[in-house]
């Protein structure tokens, strides 16, 4: 089935509201819309619209106009083999020592990888963005200097990759948290899924938001593979709960976006130990020695 995708842009939240309210009211009718922020730290708003007939290319004009918007950039997107599609997207991803696929790939797991088996859902991490095969790289690196971590924590662990990753170097607990209860519910059934239950524990907290993640601290190593503006928020937090001694890896951020969580985290005492950039992505290591 062919269908169409109409996007615009504008510089506020309660205006760009108040113009997917608006799309409902054309015809065709979208059969969905949505309103996001644009992630790329000048504040704008994305409207997003999608329809199975060729929508009104005059209406969505005029309503650009009438709300200070970008004009609509209308798409048509062709029938897609889905299950080919996922299964093309998902293909396994070596990090470092780390092998990740889905269940149709169980057969390609190399000899002598730490394997992690992370099937398609609705949460960040299946290994295929450049910023979680970045934390992964960064783990290995830090493994491979001799490195051991023995307290982890993973917030906003998205599918828990990286908590499960840390639980198969090092025979500890780690508690991975996540703001989404989606996120969380996904984490929990990877957990299963890799014979880690017991091993992984997953809690529903906006960063360190949870009583079992506090009494916990200090941790050695912490994961935060999220994004540039609750990075910079959660550098105090870091300080607080990071040992004395202690590493944490952070990503979601894009190239440009790196040094202002750099100049955050040292304005907290940590210092930089690594920096990698995979694509448009960076990791970050920094330490608190």
């Amino acid at each position: 089935m062919t269908t169409f995708t109409a996007f615009t842009t504008l510089a506020d939240r309660d205006s760009a509201e108040a113009l997917e309210e608006r799309l409902d009211e054309l015809d065709p009718a979208p059969y969905g819309t949505g309103v996001f922020e644009i992630e790329d730290g000048n504040g704008r708003y994305e409207v997003s619209a999608y329809f199975l007939e060729q929508p009104d290319d005059v209406a969505l004009d005029l309503l650009a106009i009438a709300y200070g918007a970008q004009p609509f950039v209308i798409s048509e997107l062709p029938e897609t083999d889905w299950v080919a599609h996922v299964r093309r997207e998902l293909a396994p991803v070596q990090a470092g020592r780390f092998f990740l696929y889905g269940s149709h790939d169980a057969d390609k797991v190399p000899e002598g990888s730490v394997a992690l088996r992370i099937d398609a859902a609705m949460a960040f991490g299946t290994g295929h963005h450049g910023t979680t095969s970045g934390c992964l790289s960064a783990l290995d690196d830090l493994a491979r200097e001799g490195r051991s971590f023995h307290n982890v924590a993973d917030i906003g662990c998205g599918t828990a990759v990286l908590a499960m990753a840390a639980a198969k170097l090092w025979p500890e607990t780690v508690l991975a948290s996540d703001i989404d209860p989606v996120a969380v519910e996904t984490a929990r059934a990877n957990v299963a899924l890799n014979d880690l239950e017991g091993r992984v524990i997953c809690l529903e907290a906006a960063g360190f938001g949870d009583q079992k993640l506090q009494a916990a601290a200090p941790y050695d190593l912490i994961f935060a593979n999220i994004l540039k503006a609750p990075l910079i928020a959660l550098a105090p937090d870091m300080a607080r709960y990071c040992a004395e001694s202690g590493v944490v890896i952070l990503s979601g951020l894009l190239n440009e976006q790196a040094e202002d969580v750099i100049e955050a985290y040292q304005a907290q005492g940590f210092v930089s130990a690594a920096r990698n950039e995979f694509g448009e992505w960076t990791t970050l290591v920094m330490s608190r020695a």
